[in-house]
């Protein structure tokens, strides 16, 4: 199983949701920035270390706010563990997406999101987690 953090970053009232490019796998959907925990990483050392190479930030990381597990229809199976961050230094930067953008959380479900963060976007427009 693959092991993966992602951040909830929190700025102003809205949500930053990245979309990945043409050539990654599942391509053109959204997600929440991060990546896979490399081996003897801690979940929020491998965040911080994500946001630094996906966004040039350098973030503080929050507490964990959901984690759940999915298996994707090709056998693929993640353990997704999100945390927030509400505060991070440096200027968000666009290092590897397709596109970045800061969203309402009652908006999220209009984004086409990876299916394993759909509890999380359903959980999150409804105001539950944050």
């Amino acid at each position: 199983m693959k092991r993966v953090v992602a951040a909830v970053i929190e700025k102003d009232g809205k949500l930053l949701v990245c979309q990945r490019t043409r050539h990654q796998t599942m391509p053109l959907k959204w997600e929440f920035p991060g990546g896979k925990i490399e081996e003897g990483e801690q979940p929020r050392d491998a965040l911080h270390r994500e946001l630094e190479e996906e966004l040039g930030i350098d973030a503080r990381i929050g507490d964990e706010i959901a984690r759940l597990q999915h298996t994707y229809p090709n056998g693929a199976m993640v353990e997704l563990r999100f945390f927030i961050v509400r505060e991070y230094r440096g200027e968000i930067e666009n290092r590897i997406f397709r596109d970045v953008q800061w969203s309402a959380a009652k908006d999220l479900p209009s984004y086409d999101f990876l299916e394993a963060d759909a509890s999380l976007v359903k959980d999150l427009a409804a105001g539950r987690l944050m």
